[in-house]
Order: C-alpha cells, then structure tokens, then sequence
C-alpha cells in the first residue's frame, strides 16, 4: 500500500503577500515624502545642531516608550476582559497588534476594529461573538470620546486649541466640531441599539433605510441592527466591575496615545505647555478619524507641524518631533504587523483548507 504523502501547510498567495507589501509601501511613502517636503521648505541646519541629548531627552523617550506599553497594554487587557478571560493575555497583545497593524494600511475611518472579528475568530472566539465583542469595543471608544472631550475643551482656554496662529484655524475649528458631532450622533445611535431599546432601533434602521435614497445600504442597516440586538443581551449580562474594568482598558490606552506627545515635547523642548499639547491631542486624533490616506499619512505630519509649531518654535525641531510622534505612532506598527501577518494569513489558510 502506498504511502499517503503528508499535506504541506499552505503559504500565503503571492497575490496576497504582494497586496499587504503594497499597502505598507504606500503610506510610508506618503508620510515620509511629506516629511522631507517640510523640511526642505523650512530646513534650518542651526536649530538641528541646537537638539542636544541630555539625560532629560532620553528620560523623554523612555516615558514616550512606556505610552506604547500603555497603549498596546489597555487594548489588550480590554480584549481579555471582554472575553471574560477566554482570550489569553498573548492572544490578546497580538490581535492588539493586528488591529493596529490594519490601522495603520487603511484610511483611518476604516479602522483596524472593522476586522478585529476575523482576528478573534482566529483566536477561537466564536464568529457571532467576536461580532458582539468588535460593537462593544467600538462603543467603549466612541463613549470615552464623548465623555472627556468636551470637559478637555471645557478647562482649555479656547485659544490655547484654535485661536493662537492664523484664520486656517477657523476650518479646523469647524472640522473638529463637526466630526465631534458625527461621532456624538453615532455613540447615541449604539447606547440606543445596544443598552436602551436594540429591538426598536434594529427596526427603526430597517425602515430608515428602506427608503429609496437609502437603500442601497438596507442590507448592512439590518446586520448592523442585529448585531447591536446580539451586543445587548451580551451587555446585559455583565455586572459593574465588568463594565468598570472595560472603560478604565480604553481610558488607559487613550490616554497613553495622547500623552505620547507630552513625553517628545517634555525630551525636547521641556518649557512647553503640558496641559496643551495633552488637550491638543483631542482635536488632532478626533481629525485623524476621517482622514483619506491609509493611516492619515501626510495628513498627519502636516497636521503636526501646523498644530504644534507654536508650542516647540523652531520648525527643524518641530519636524523631528512629528517625525518620532510618527515612528512611534505608526511606523512600529507597520514593523510589528509585517512579522505577524504572514503567520495569519498562513495559519488562515490552514484553517480553510
């Protein structure tokens, strides 16, 4: 009797690997095409010679490292708490990574949360609760938001966020507010659907968007309503500390993602206002949600530079900060991402065949 071979695992389709090199090349050389731009225009050779490393500038980028832990570490024990421990504290660093990883190659209003259901799924939750886990992370985020931006604007003086350079600063007023309103409008749309009625909101959605101008999206209205109906009766039957300990995972990455600047601004220009460029980071992420290129590249560099300039001074020094804002932002994940995907793609191909 002859031997039956043994089956080979499946490596990733060239198609596949050529697509995510693609989607990593892209924006970095967006973000970094527009870096050079900048410094071109306002290069100044002196004040690049006045950076100086001192124990304090390498205390900075230490306390810049630990908001990363403090970033990818709140994601983190969210996903394992929200599980109720079913997903392991490794498991859940790396479907951390992998959402910020997706992030960082799509436009930022597409998001890495959109396909962190595939990657719990792969993690071995359950399709249909990764499902409910991706809304109740999405409205953990959105009412964190909610809740401390407007007491942020509230103890800043208003031109410390807008009124401190120029008339361009009116449209990013204007932009602010009006994201701020979509996302307070959308946060109300999930407390409606997934705490107070799901049943009725499900129904209202399916008949909003029955209408004709609408209806070309009735089908993801519907799985939409559903899916917040599923999320509800998984809300329900969570008790406070629950809750508690969801709200303090997203308050603590949040927060660590904003004060990423306040440790660069305290390694090189320590004189700078804390509180403000903390508060600044309100505007500049809320902004960054509808950004157009995969991970806001060159949005967010330019966004920086305009933003914070007035805090550092000098435009050489502004630069190097947003380009170590960036790397330490955005370019990390693209470096973690492109070790882990190839082993996803392989262990999903496995799976299917």
């Amino acid at each position: 009797m002859a031997e039956t071979p043994t089956k080979q695992p499946a490596s990733p389709a060239p198609d596949s690997r050529r697509g995510i090199w693609l989607k990593i090349i892209i924006p970095v050389v967006i973000g970094l095409g527009v870096v050079f731009i900048l410094f071109y225009k306002e290069f100044n050779a002196e004040a690049l010679r006045s950076v100086s490393f001192t124990p304090l500038t390498v205390l900075g980028l230490f306390l810049a490292a630990l908001t990363v832990v403090g970033r990818d570490g709140g994601m983190a024990w969210r996903f394992h708490v929200l599980t109720d421990g079913d997903l392991s504290w490794r498991s859940a660093v790396r479907t951390t990574f992998l959402c910020e990883f997706t992030s960082a190659i799509t436009p930022s209003s597409v998001g890495g949360s959109a396909l962190s259901m595939v990657f719990l799924n792969r993690e071995g939750i359950n399709l249909g609760r990764a499902t409910t886990l991706t809304m109740t992370i999405l409205f953990f985020d959105e009412l964190f938001f909610v809740i401390t931006c407007p007491v942020i604007v509230a103890v800043t003086p208003g031109h410390d966020l807008f009124d401190f350079h120029s008339e361009e600063f009116e449209g990013i007023r204007l932009a602010f507010w009006i994201v701020y309103g979509l996302i307070t409008v959308w946060t109300l749309i999930l407390f409606l659907g997934i705490i107070v009625m799901p049943r009725y909101m499900s129904r209202f959605l399916g008949w909003l968007f029955s209408f004709r101008l609408l209806r070309r999206w009735h089908a993801s209205a519907v799985s939409l309503g559903e899916n917040m109906a599923a999320t509800s009766l998984t809300l329900r039957s969570h008790g406070l500390s629950w809750w508690l300990q969801g709200m303090a995972a997203t308050a603590l990455s949040w927060v660590s993602r904003y004060l990423l600047v306040n440790a660069l601004l305290f390694a090189f220009v320590p004189e700078a206002s804390q509180f403000t460029a903390f508060a600044r980071q309100f505007v500049v992420w809320s902004l960054l949600m509808f950004t157009p290129t995969p991970g806001g590249s060159g949005v967010s560099e330019w966004l920086f530079k305009r933003y914070y300039g007035d805090l550092i001074g000098s435009a050489g020094i502004v630069m190097v900060i947003a380009l170590l804002w960036r790397l330490f932002s955005y370019y990390l994940y693209l470096i973690v991402g492109v070790t882990l995907i190839p082993r996803f793609l392989r262990s999903t191909k496995e799976a299917g065949s």
